[in-house]
Formats: structure tokens, sequence, C-alpha cells
């Protein structure tokens, strides 16, 4: 075993491109989560429930993923990335059995602990951890590698909806148990693997070629002396999270809702008498697939280009960019009826949803430091679980209670939250958060 100084990784690390490359294959496995409107449709129709009744699924999931991110911010350092990723990863394949359990006997509170609760925490321990894990092995390269992490969740829901879930549909005969067991199968399969090489760098690691950066009397900087408690009630803190959970809300309307939306635009041009044919349902359910596969590549994409970008031009100017320029998308929104922009602006949104994720790790980095990143990204990501709630129950109690109109007024009030997070981020600065 050999070092240089203390700054050199042992002959015993893992090559840092290593960990990373796993962190983005774990966060493919937990993306899967964002392909549950190619269920959601299916599970109403078997289970004869609500738009609202299954969506709590999916915002049950989300908002526990938030929850037990924060949690596992504050545990990780002295859990360690490998195990609590392990834990994530087992306790997201368990919630997919306890799921298949609940559509067995069609118990919808089974499908919410299952799936929203047990799952959604397996997805917060297991999401946070590649995230944190990899910051400290790419203090040269921070929003690129955690932009490529973060991207894996978002192509998740392109791996589920083209791949996984057609296939094992088709093998399964439609037999919604079965599929949901076997994807429980196919997530500890992926995540076990990949989760046992997280580790974290060895002390005093500096990536060769990289100098810190230095303080202006050439000094290198003194570690952030703040406490936990004055980062987290920092006027900062309170702006990014409340701009992050703008974003996200926005966002998963459409990672929720966007195959039943493409759906309804297109049964507006067809003959109602065809409705029933079983070719058409096929056709349309085919479409909805193809659009969750395509913006899921956005959403992926925009997490590893926006988090490039923003280490040229600022945090604080991406999320200015993505903010306004969805808000100029959602405003066109309102007046097209066309089921083919509709589908390039869901891509563009997806595109900027993932951005937020991509920047935000990196932003959290410059804020707030690397001490405590762990503890205040998982706490900036409660926004996540507090969209997961908004954003899908909004769209849901739109569609049962304003069905012809469910989609414009979703369009409004996106705009008008678009809108109030743009002005939030004339509150935001790129430095060091004061108390």
């Amino acid at each position: 075993m050999t070092s240089i100084n203390n700054n050199v990784t042992t002959s015993r690390s893992p090559n840092r491109w290593l960990v990373a490359s796993m962190g983005t294959v774990m966060q493919v496995a937990l993306g899967t989560v964002y392909a549950w409107s190619y269920f959601q449709q299916p599970i109403m129709d078997a289970n004869h429930w609500s738009n609202s009744q299954a969506a709590w699924a999916f915002s049950l999931a989300i908002f526990f993923l938030g929850v037990s991110a924060a949690w596992g911010g504050i545990k990780l350092p002295q859990i360690g990335p490998r195990k609590m990723a392990m834990i994530g990863g087992l306790l997201y394949s368990v919630g997919y059995l306890i799921s298949a359990w609940a559509l067995q006997t069609q118990n919808l509170f089974m499908l919410y602990l299952g799936y929203g609760v047990v799952g959604g925490i397996g997805l917060g321990l297991g999401y946070v951890t590649p995230v944190a894990t990899a910051a400290k092995w790419f203090p040269d390269k921070k929003g690129l590698v955690t932009g490529m992490v973060v991207m894996g969740f978002g192509f998740g829901a392109l791996i589920m909806a083209k791949l996984i879930a057609p296939l094992l549909m088709s093998s399964a005969n439609g037999n919604l148990p079965q599929v949901f067991f076997s994807i429980g199968v196919v997530m500890l399969a992926m995540t076990l693997p990949a989760a046992f090489f997280l580790v974290n760098p060895p002390p005093g690691f500096v990536p060769e070629g990289y100098t810190p950066p230095s303080t202006a009397d050439g000094t290198q900087p003194s570690e952030d002396k703040r406490s936990v408690r004055e980062c987290l009630l920092s006027r900062q803190f309170l702006m990014m999270w409340l701009v992050f959970f703008l974003n996200i809300t926005v966002g998963i309307m459409f990672v929720g809702f966007q195959s039943p939306l493409l759906q309804d635009l297109l049964k507006q041009s067809l003959d109602p008498a065809t409705l029933a044919d079983p070719e058409v349902i096929a056709g349309l359910a085919s479409a909805g697939a193809t659009l969750i596969a395509v913006s899921s590549l956005f959403n992926g994409v925009g997490r590893f280009l926006w988090g490039g970008v923003s280490d040229k031009i600022g945090r604080v100017q991406i999320f200015r960019l993505i903010l306004a320029s969805q808000l100029i998308a959602f405003i066109g929104l309102i007046f097209i009826k066309s089921p083919i922009i509709f589908s390039i602006m869901v891509c563009y949104i997806l595109l900027c949803y993932g951005g937020g994720f991509g920047a935000m790790p990196s932003f959290v980095l410059d804020v707030f430091g690397a001490k405590y990143m762990a503890v205040v990204y998982g706490s900036i990501l409660t926004a996540w679980g507090c969209g997961g709630i908004v954003g899908p129950q909004l769209i849901a109690f739109l569609k049962d209670h304003f069905a012809a109109q469910a989609a414009q007024y979703t369009f409004i009030m996106a705009s008008v939250l678009l809108l109030t997070g743009l002005l939030l981020t004339l509150g935001l600065n790129n430095g060091k958060a004061g108390k």
C-alpha cells in the first residue's frame, strides 16, 4: 500500500470514476419510480380506483424519499455510504414486493405502505448516498459529476417504460401483481452490487492536478465554522429550498401524469366509438409509454447538461434560466392543443426539471461547504418530498373534478408557481450563506 503525502488515494482505494459509475447505476434503478404514470391507468382500471387514490402511492413515495433523504444525510457519516446504499436498495425492492401483494388483494392501504412508505424510504436513503459520495471524490468537477450521477435517476424511467415494464407486462399477460413482484427482484439485482462500490475517499484526498481554491491572502480556506443549525436556519437555505420546491412541483406534475394527459389529447382527435377498441386503447398506452421514455431522456440529460453548465455560469443563473424558460413554455401550452407540441414541451420541461437536480448538489457545496454537504443536501431534498405531494395531487384533483379543463388549469397554476420561483431567485447568490 502506498501513499504520497496524505492527498493521494492508496492502492486499496477504488478508481473515482468507478465510484461515480456505480452511483449512476444505483440512480438508474431508483429512477424507475418516475415511470409511475405507465402503471397509473392500468392500476386504476384493475382496481376501480380514482386518479387521486392511485396517485397517492406515487406522492407518498416521493414524500418519503425527501424525508428519508434528510435523515440519511445526517446519518450517512456514521453509517457509511456502502451500508446506507444497500439498505436503500433493499427497502426499495421490498416496497415493490409489498405492492405486488397489495395489488393481488386490491388493498389500497398496503399499496400506500409498500410503494409509498417502504419504497419511498428506500428511495431517499439510496438517492442521497451516491450524490454525496461522488461529490467528495470530485471537488474539481462538482457540477459535471453530480449531474452525471443524478442523470441516472432521470434515465430510470426510460429503462422501466420501454424495457422492463413492457417485457414483464407481456410475459405476465398484464398481471400487475406478478409484474410488481418481478420488478422488486430486478431492483434488488441492480442496487445491491452497485451499492458495494460506494465508499468515501481516503482522508486528505485531492485529485491529481487539482489545487483547492485559495482565499484572497493565498491560504487555503478554513473549514466552515457554522453549525448545522445555523446553515439550515439561514436565509439562503430557505430561498434555495423554496426555489427547488417550486421547480419540482411543476415538473413532477408531468412525471406522474404525462401519459394520461397525452392520451386525453389524442382521444380528442379520435371517433368516440373507437375508444373501446382494444387496439386503440393499446395504441394510446403505447404513445404514453413512448412519451415517458423520451421525456426521461431529457430529464436525465438535463441533470448532466445543466449541472455542467452551472460550473461555468453559476448556480443562481442556471435556476433563473430554467424557471424563466419553463414559464414561457407553460404559457404557450395554455393555448396549444397539438399532441406533438405538447410532447415537445413536456420534454423541455423535464429537461429543466432535471436541471434543478443536476445543479443543486453543487449549489449546496458552494454555499455551505463540504463539511455539512450530506446533511444540508438531504434537508434540501425535503422540498422534493413536499413537491411530490403537491404536484401529483393537484393534477389528480383537477382530472377527477374538472376533466375537460384539467390540462389548461394545470398549465395556468404551473405558470404562477414558476413566476413565484423566478422572483425568489432574485434573493439568491452564488457565495457563502450568511447566518
